[in-house]
């Protein structure tokens, strides 16, 4: 890990992240658990057919038998015997502000988890460990609820039109400004949703007889943005600069496939913060390889922006990088500034250009104007400029409960993945029996956590994601880590051997990444 913290000189602060080796047992028992469940499923469909067992599932009327079959792909047959066993470990319902702790609906199902049924009962005061909280603006009452009220009550709720036609408000230019000097860039447009910013305006950037090299871990809203763009896409192992130096040479050297002439644009998509993994993105790395090749970079900010930096400005601040290295920064209000919608900033001409070319632009209805009041207030108080230091003493505190809760659990044997500075942790489960086993018995004792599992994870790496919030006190955090350390006892989940792998095939060359004349 030293050696790359000293590669180049590029890194101005320590960077640790490794991901630890999964136990050669453990493997074998999650790939013989899927194995049992698949056996399991398939004797369950041949049961369903002859009517032993009562079918629940979508299945076609008789009269369509001899169609071509619309639910026998893999992902049906996972959903009808895997995923249905611990479907009550997902879509619980919140009934309370999605603060540091929530209020949860009670349910139960009667039918192996096929329907549910409310109780009336609601579980007070469990501890909120997957909301993606960070900076705890996410509250009932406060300076940001008292603004986002009065505006909801000067502009109303909706704005019933798209920002080319009558749905432009003060608000809103008021809004882009300020992002634009909280990022650093020249410009910034505001989108009413996060997932649509990158699926809707890719298509705008680039398009056939482009190039699109992708992280393996991207989201899917930059999966679906690259795909419907219809340039060209090949994906670099994940925060692999070996990988992505490699694809960058040979789209150069051979150009476009058949005609061999240069591609139009090379734009490398990357994440801040990879929402599964817990990694941050090797940007000095990307933007020095970027400028190299003379391509774009594409930044999603999603979970970085207002989580990282001295001063919440992301990854950028972070590696204390200039914003003008990085063509198109994207990035989400829906996490550290508790409220909707997405931005992207850069240089004029870029947000000009996607005013007039981008879909979420032309066609989407306008951000709701308390939702932008929640924004403007909740980052000038980041800021500082509400005349207090609060925004500041926030990130200092998800600063602190990220490194503490991610020490603790490591000294209590767990695997856990991603760089030592992310507030995404995520908890190595593995095993299928333990994904829906490590939700109920955390909810049990007041804890409530995110368990994630395949399609969201490659199908052997089931994990719990926790999210660190400024808004988790010490007291919180240790009561928490005190549950999960017993239910880690319980369901044997302490895998880890201290054997940390850095990230990489092998050592940088320091002389790699040097910038060339022009």
């Amino acid at each position: 890990i030293n050696h790359i913290v000293h590669n180049g000189g590029l890194y101005k602060r320590p960077f640790n992240e490794a991901f630890e080796e999964t136990p050669m047992l453990v493997a074998v028992l999650t790939y013989v658990g899927y194995g049992v469940l698949t056996l399991f499923g398939y004797l369950r469909d041949f049961m369903r057919q002859w009517k032993i067992e009562k079918c629940q599932n979508a299945t076609e009327r008789e009269e369509q038998k001899d169609f071509v079959p619309l639910y026998q792909d893999f992902e049906n047959f996972y959903n009808r015997n895997l995923y249905m066993r611990i479907r009550d470990s997902w879509n619980r319902p919140i009934c309370s502000v999605p603060g540091a702790k929530v209020d949860m609906m009670e349910r139960v199902s009667h039918d192996y988890n096929w329907t549910f049924t409310y109780t009336g009962r609601v579980i007070k005061d469990i501890i909120n460990m997957g909301s993606y909280n960070y900076l705890g603006f996410a509250q009932k009452a406060g300076t940001c609820q008292e603004a986002a009220a009065k505006v909801l009550s000067q502009y109303g709720a909706g704005v019933c039109s798209t920002r080319q036609e009558m749905g432009n408000l003060n608000k809103h230019e008021e809004l882009e400004k300020l992002v634009a000097r909280f990022l650093g860039v020249e410009s910034a447009m505001a989108y009413g949703m996060g997932f649509a910013t990158n699926s809707m305006n890719i298509p705008a950037l680039v398009g056939k007889g482009c190039l699109i090299l992708s992280d393996e871990l991207n989201h899917a809203s930059l999966v679906l943005g690259a795909r419907l763009s219809g340039a060209t896409i090949r994906i670099f192992k994940h925060n692999n600069m070996q990988s992505l130096e490699k694809l960058l040479k040979d789209a150069i050297v051979h150009g476009q496939p058949r005609t061999r002439r240069p591609w139009k644009k090379i734009l490398i998509l990357v994440e801040g913060i990879y929402s599964m993994e817990g990694s941050i993105v090797r940007l000095p790395e990307v933007i020095a390889l970027k400028k190299k090749y003379k391509s774009y970079l594409y930044l999603d900010e999603a979970h970085s922006i207002g989580a990282l930096g001295p001063s919440g400005r992301g990854v950028v601040e972070y590696f204390g990088l200039s914003p003008e290295d990085v063509d198109v920064m994207m990035g989400t209000f829906t996490k550290s500034f508790g409220a909707a919608g997405g931005y992207i900033g850069g240089k004029k001409e870029l947000i000009d250009y996607l005013r007039t070319y981008s879909h979420s632009a032309v066609y989407a209805t306008s951000l709701s104007p308390p939702v932008v009041e929640q924004i403007i207030t909740s980052m000038k108080c980041i800021m500082g400029e509400d005349g207090t230091t609060v925004g500041k003493a926030r990130v200092q505190q998800l600063a602190e409960n990220t490194r503490y809760f991610r020490r603790r659990l490591k000294e209590m044997g767990f695997i856990i993945y991603g760089n030592e500075d992310s507030p995404v942790v995520p908890l190595m489960l593995y095993m299928p029996a333990k994904i829906g086993a490590f939700g109920r018995e955390m909810l049990k004792r007041n804890i409530g956590v995110v368990v994630v599992g395949f399609p969201a994870t490659p199908i052997i790496e089931s994990r719990a994601r926790f999210c660190l919030s400024a808004a988790h006190t010490k007291e919180m955090l240790d009561t928490a880590l005190k549950e999960i350390s017993e239910v880690g006892d319980l369901l044997q989940l302490k895998y880890s051997r201290h054997r940390l792998v850095p990230l990489l095939d092998r050592p940088f060359d320091e002389t790699t990444y040097e910038e060339t004349e022009d």
